[in-house]
């Protein structure tokens, strides 16, 4: 399928029809308004907008671009996969890579019965399971890969996830944060996709991370040195841009083997 397969757009405009009188109440007033307030063809939309991207990228591109963490997936690591939605992208890694084991959190306990579901018709939920969690207090430590789908930015507390992440991983442990296409100004979003990811932003993302502690409220355009310093304030040794696509950036956090987190 190809990466530019687009009909989960509509479903996602869509569900903001069915939620106009909300979306507007929520800008007017200034209340905050969470991802699980919105219309099923949300998450759904979603998740057939960013599979695509997903399928065609993170097995053959993004993974290998991180250092030395495809041969430990390939001998057999343990892997979160927070704020991970519907699964796409947790059955994509658990099918590539058999011999791994694999946890998906999310908040959203309706997004983790379908992404459950999903497990269990892909044939992986020997090595898989997911589990209702926040980015901030998810279970388990000993993680050589924690992964973060175009979700950083809608979180509540992202230094607090950043902080929280670091703590869980493994020694030698790799943060692999993906997260929309962005400039560092204004003007460099002044572009087709650009526009498309500011609009999510203001009537999707940056509602529902005010709808949580602390709501930060970064948004879906957030600068990589933004990134950057929220990563290196949580105790990261390292942080690198380790490849892209039109749509993404693909970031690697993580520490030396063998220093303490």
């Amino acid at each position: 399928m190809s990466p530019f397969y687009v009909p989960g757009a509509y479903l996602i405009a869509g569900s903001g029809f069915k939620d106009v009188e909300r979306i507007v109440d929520s800008l007017g007033s200034g209340r905050a308004f969470g991802w699980h307030e919105h219309d099923r063809d949300l998450f759904i939309g979603t998740e057939k907008l960013f599979r695509p991207g997903y399928a065609a990228n993170l097995v053959d591109h993004w993974i290998p671009a991180l250092d030395g963490v495809e041969d430990k997936l390939r001998t057999g690591a343990k892997v979160a996969d927070i704020g991970c939605g519907l699964g796409a992208s947790t059955i994509l890694m658990a099918e590539a890579y058999p011999q791994s084991t694999f946890v998906g959190f999310d908040y959203h306990d309706a997004s983790i019965a379908l992404a459950r579901t999903a497990a269990a018709s892909a044939g992986v939920t020997d090595r898989v399971r997911f589990e209702i969690a926040s980015a901030d207090d998810f279970p388990g430590d000993g993680y050589d890969l924690v992964a973060t789908f175009d979700c950083l930015h809608d979180l509540g507390d992202p230094a607090g996830a950043a902080r929280h992440v670091r703590a869980s991983l493994a020694s030698g442990g790799t943060w692999m944060i993906v997260e929309p296409m962005a400039g560092e100004r204004l003007e460099d979003n002044n572009n087709p996709v650009g526009k498309i990811f500011y609009a999510a932003s203001t009537f999707i993302c940056t509602p529902a991370s005010r709808a949580q502690r602390v709501g930060a409220a970064l948004g879906a355009q957030t600068p990589e040195r933004t990134l950057r310093e929220i990563v290196t304030d949580a105790g990261f040794a390292r942080f690198r841009r380790a490849t892209e696509t039109p749509f993404n950036r693909i970031l690697e956090a993580s520490m030396p083997a063998g220093r303490s987190v």
